[in-house]
This record gives C-alpha cells, sequence and structure tokens, in this order.
C-alpha cells in the first residue's frame, strides 16, 4: 500500500498538467461551436471541397457536424490522441523509471512480492487516469451546456467522453507491457509518443481506405463517434478486441515481470 500511495503521489505533477491540458483543448474547441452552428451553411460548402476520404481520416463527418454531439467529436479525436500520450507515458515508465533511476535493487528487496509492486504500480497509474477523466468530463458537461444551440443526449455525450478513457487503458496496459519486455528503455517520451503516433496515423490510414477490417489496426479506430451518435452505444466486436487487448497486456506484464532479471543499472 506504501508503494500505490508513493507511485500516486510521483504522478500528481504530471495528472494534474495533462488534466488541465485536456480541458484547456475541450474549452478552447468548444466555444468555437457558436460560430460554426451559426454559419453552418457556408461552412458546410467549404469542407465539401475536401476529399472524402481526407475527411474521414481527421474524423469530419457532415452528416452531424453541426450538432453540438457531431462538433463535439472533432476535437475528442485530438483529446484521445493526447489521452493516450498520457497512459503510454504512465504505463512504460511503471517498471522503466525503476532501472533508469537505479531504485529497482532497493525496491525488490523489500519484504514484498512482485505481483504486489506490480499491482500497487498499476492501480496508481489507473486511480491517475480516472481522476484525469472525471475533470476532463466535468469540464467537457459544463462547456456543452455553456455552448448548446439545441437539446442534446446526456447518454451520449457520456459515451463519446468515455472513449479517452478506455483508450487510455488500452495503451497504459501496452505501455506497461513494453515497460517489463524491454530490458532498459532509455527515454519514456520517446517510446510514447512513437508508439502512439504509429497507431493514430494508422488509424487515419485505415480511415481513408474504408475497409472495416483495418480498423482493428488501431485502438483510435475502435470507437466510431458515428455510430455512436446513431445507436446511442458501443460497437460489440471493438469492445470486446479492447477488453482482450487490456486482458492480455496485463497477463504478459505479469508473468514476464515475475521471472525476469531486473538490473538498476
Amino acid at each position: 500500500m506504501n508503494i500505490f500511495f508513493h507511485e500516486l503521489k510521483a504522478y500528481r505533477k504530471s495528472t494534474f498538467i495533462w488534466s488541465v491540458s485536456l480541458v484547456l483543448i475541450i474549452a478552447l474547441f468548444m466555444s468555437f461551436y457558436p460560430a460554426f452552428a451559426k454559419d453552418a451553411e457556408n461552412f458546410e460548402k467549404i469542407m465539401e471541397g475536401y476529399p472524402e476520404a481526407i475527411r474521414n481520416a481527421i474524423g469530419f463527418n457532415l452528416g452531424n457536424f453541426f450538432t453540438i454531439l457531431g462538433f463535439y467529436c472533432f476535437p475528442l479525436s485530438f483529446i484521445t490522441l493526447c489521452g493516450a500520450i498520457q497512459g503510454m507515458n504512465l504505463g512504460t515508465s511503471i517498471v522503466s523509471k525503476e532501472v533508469s533511476e537505479k531504485t529497482a535493487d532497493f525496491l525488490l528487496t523489500k519484504p514484498v512480492t512482485r505481483t504486489s509492486v506490480l499491482t500497487s504500480k498499476l492501480l496508481s497509474a489507473f486511480v491517475s487516469i480516472v481522476m484525469t477523466n472525471i475533470i476532463y468530463l466535468v469540464a467537457t458537461i459544463f462547456m456543452v451546456f455553456q455552448v448548446k444551440t439545441d437539446d442534446f443526449s446526456m447518454k451520449i455525450l457520456l459515451l463519446l467522453s468515455l472513449t479517452l478513457f478506455f483508450i487510455q487503458l488500452i495503451f497504459l496496459t501496452i505501455g506497461v507491457m513494453i515497460s517489463v519486455i524491454v530490458p532498459k528503455i532509455k527515454s519514456v517520451l520517446s517510446v510514447s509518443l512513437t508508439t502512439v503516433f504509429a497507431f493514430y496515423f494508422l488509424g487515419m490510414f485505415s480511415s481513408t481506405t474504408g475497409e472495416e477490417a483495418k480498423r482493428y489496426l488501431s485502438p483510435f479506430k475502435y470507437f466510431d463517434t458515428a455510430f455512436i451518435i446513431k445507436h446511442s452505444s458501443y460497437e460489440g466486436s471493438f469492445l470486446l478486441v479492447s477488453m482482450i487487448i487490456i486482458i492480455l497486456a496485463i497477463t504478459v506484464s505479469y508473468f514476464v515481470y515475475a521471472k525476469k532479471d531486473i538490473h538498476s543499472v
């Protein structure tokens, strides 16, 4: 439990910074909505000039863009990108920082099992993500009510916003798995950015081709905002794949961490 609170305290500053950053991004984008809604016809003509493949790649759906929830989906794509980086950073640093900071030997000589150590670290990272999502969700609901020009479904807003949480969990667990598999990570940020942007651009590419199967290649495409708005639910197959990735990554992490040789130098 001491490890849990120690890790939670260590993540306190970064959690605050990420939370504030996400709030500022959503506040900035949503403040533009009244102007877009007021001049929807002219703006729609401009966007029709862009190829459909490009609009799909950036998550721009003309069918519902000028509704409050449709407009919200546009900044949400950038929000999930930032959130994925946060989750990946947390996951990748869970074990690797003990090696880079040369505290692994000290930690593992304590009367606690490796399973307890990894569990405490995972829980602290999970709590950090939950706190970020609570702050973000409160700010989002507040902003939507401030700028809305028509009625909207609170359920759909919550479903859309929770995609941030699911994507963060996926990248958190992927990061943890990489952290325990790779012997020594020199730069957590470089690994996180490379991994997240690789999946992000892979997702953009899958959108341009229009092939449904390619959506499975990138977690960023597991939660289709147009589907959520239309059906008020997630796509079952992609939600299942998300859960499989999370469970598999955690299982592999525990298995490898329990057996690997960890050096502090």
